[in-house]
């Protein structure tokens, strides 16, 4: 009888976090100022876009970074002056350590400075990605 206890406790616990998961997977989250900075072309390998970035950290084996590859190229090629830069996170340790980048795929969206302005951790949902592009294109073009 134990054992029935066991399972029934263990299946709650998978179905909670599963679901856990599935609610905070890919949403889009303000960029916490003190542990991101800004990330210059030299670290990144290359040039900023000249209105936003998109940073993704991905991995080989990984299925969701591939389809969030193909969102993110499908957006830049909409949007004059934005950038998509994919890293490798296996082949980056020290700039994914330092952002704190857990899991793949992680995006960054940086504004034209390189000031990481959000952070997506998860397959991203086409249009909060779109909402966090045009919030950080909106003040820049307000700035101007």
């Amino acid at each position: 009888m134990t054992g029935v206890w066991v399972v029934g406790v263990t299946v709650l616990f998978a179905l909670g976090f599963g679901l856990f998961r599935r609610a905070t997977d890919g949403r889009v989250a303000s960029a916490v100022p003190a542990r991101e900075g800004e990330l210059v072309p030299s670290r990144l390998g290359r040039p900023l876009g000249e209105r936003a970035t998109f940073v993704q950290f991905s991995s080989e084996v990984c299925a969701p970074c591939r389809a969030t590859s193909r969102l993110l190229g499908e957006l830049v090629g909409q949007e004059p002056g934005v950038v998509h830069v994919e890293l490798d996170a296996a082949a980056h340790l020290d700039l994914a350590g330092e952002l704190g980048i857990s899991r793949t795929p992680t995006v960054l969206l940086l504004d034209s400075e390189g000031a990481v302005r959000h952070r997506i951790i998860g397959a991203p949902r086409r249009p909060d990605v779109l909402r966090a592009l045009h919030n950080i294109l909106e003040e820049r073009r307000h700035s101007i």
